[in-house]
């Protein structure tokens, strides 16, 4: 039974909840006759806010939904007590049913279980996972899904992702076994938080050189010279350079090799990376690499926010090319160098070692892909493409010259 007053000492609420007063704005305006959608704009509220108001907290004891302002205040604050039971705790059958697919159990039509494939697990970035067991089992999202189809009718049995993530990794949330955190398919046993997965950029970007400065003739790909760049990275911390033409898809690869002293020397706080994908060293593969070319064709290079890339004003003076950098954890900017990438992959295994490949095998290696028909080229190589905006190039310099 609702109150006959709110308790004036209550904390106020944030401007995300709806205060009393305006509750009884709603509720005057209801009994005018308003839609929830004008009532949404006298508030400057979402209408969706609106109609959940009056679907959950409406007034139900004369058999109606009729809304008062004073029974959707105390249903209110009565839904936002803390702690509350968490569904897990309460429902023993959707609790089993969660940690059946969470660990990874198979079940036949006929309701018969039995063990899930067996796939080997190579022992590369093992991690704290277990063996392959996430191979099978479901990510919560998939359980929270899979539950509408199969209890259609059973509101009880709903949960969602979140939830699941919070009994797995909230202390005192834990209605799940802990250990099941090893079948989640990023195999954490802490959950990372969402501030540190949305870090800033690096400090030697500034807005001047962001890519939604870039010209727009990049963007259209009409004009060549402009590059797309990036590593890809092998056992040890190895790496290759690349660099893709946006117009012909061309690809350059520079060779990164191991510096003196590595596996060796003890490591040097802020020295050069032994490893050899240092700023510096990327910054001279670059410079050596892009020279070579008609400055027709080395007009802009863009990059994501590695520190391989933090001598760009430098790299600008050396090789003359703008460099412009995409914005963090945005690889379809660069969307031609990742396709490239992943092309590169056939020949540079995840998990090998590649500093071991000489300038003499990328060289092969980039002549292989180069003269690949491309689809997007109309079935033509990036090496014809490329020769043929070359010697364009060239011809445009002699009628200038």
């Amino acid at each position: 039974m609702a109150p006959a007053m709110c308790a004036p000492s209550s904390r106020p609420l944030s401007g995300r909840y709806l205060s009393f007063a305006e509750r009884e704005e709603i509720a005057l305006w209801r009994a005018q006759g308003l839609g929830v959608c004008e009532i949404a704009r006298r508030l400057d509220r979402s209408a969706s806010t609106i109609s959940r108001e009056l679907r959950r907290n409406a007034a139900t004891r004369s058999g109606g939904l009729s809304y008062r302002a004073i029974a959707a205040q105390w249903h209110a604050e009565r839904s936002a007590r803390r702690p509350k039971p968490a569904k897990l705790v309460v429902n023993a059958a959707l609790r089993a049913y969660v940690q059946d697919r969470l660990a990874g159990m198979v079940v036949t039509p006929s309701g018969t279980v039995i063990p899930g494939p067996n796939v080997a697990w190579k022992g590369r970035r093992h991690g704290p996972r277990q063996s392959r067991r996430w191979a099978r089992a479901w990510s919560p999202e998939q359980i929270a899904q899979r539950l509408l189809h199969d209890f259609p009718d059973d509101k009880t049995m709903r949960i969602s992702h979140e939830a699941i993530y919070q009994a797995l990794y909230v202390q005192g949330r834990g209605a799940l076994r802990r250990e099941l955190t090893a079948c989640l398919r990023t195999g954490r046993t802490l959950r990372v938080p969402q501030a540190r997965s949305r870090k800033s950029g690096k400090s030697f970007v500034v807005p001047e050189i962001m890519i939604s400065q870039r010209p727009a003739e990049v963007a259209d790909r009409a004009v060549p010279g402009h590059w797309e760049g990036d590593l890809i990275m092998g056992l040890g911390s190895s790496a290759i350079g690349t660099l893709v033409e946006r117009m012909t898809r061309f690809t350059l690869l520079l060779h990164l090799p191991r510096m003196e002293g590595y596996g060796s020397e003890a490591r040097v706080k802020n020295g050069p990376a032994l490893a050899g994908h240092g700023a510096e060293a990327v910054r001279d593969a670059i410079t050596r690499t892009i020279l070579e070319l008609p400055e027709q064709l080395r007009r802009s290079l863009t990059w994501d926010q590695g520190a391989e890339m933090a001598q760009h004003a430098r790299l600008k003076i050396d090789a003359g090319i703008q460099v412009y950098f995409c914005d963090p954890q945005s690889p379809w900017q660069r969307g031609s160098n990742e396709n490239t990438n992943g092309l590169l992959r056939q020949y540079f295994p995840k998990g090998t070692d590649l500093s071991l490949h000489d300038p003499k095998e990328l060289a092969a290696v980039a002549t292989a892909l180069n003269t690949r028909p491309r689809k997007t080229l109309a079935w033509r190589t990036p090496a014809e493409a490329f020769n043929e905006v070359a010697r364009m190039a060239e011809t445009t310099v002699a009628t200038t010259a």
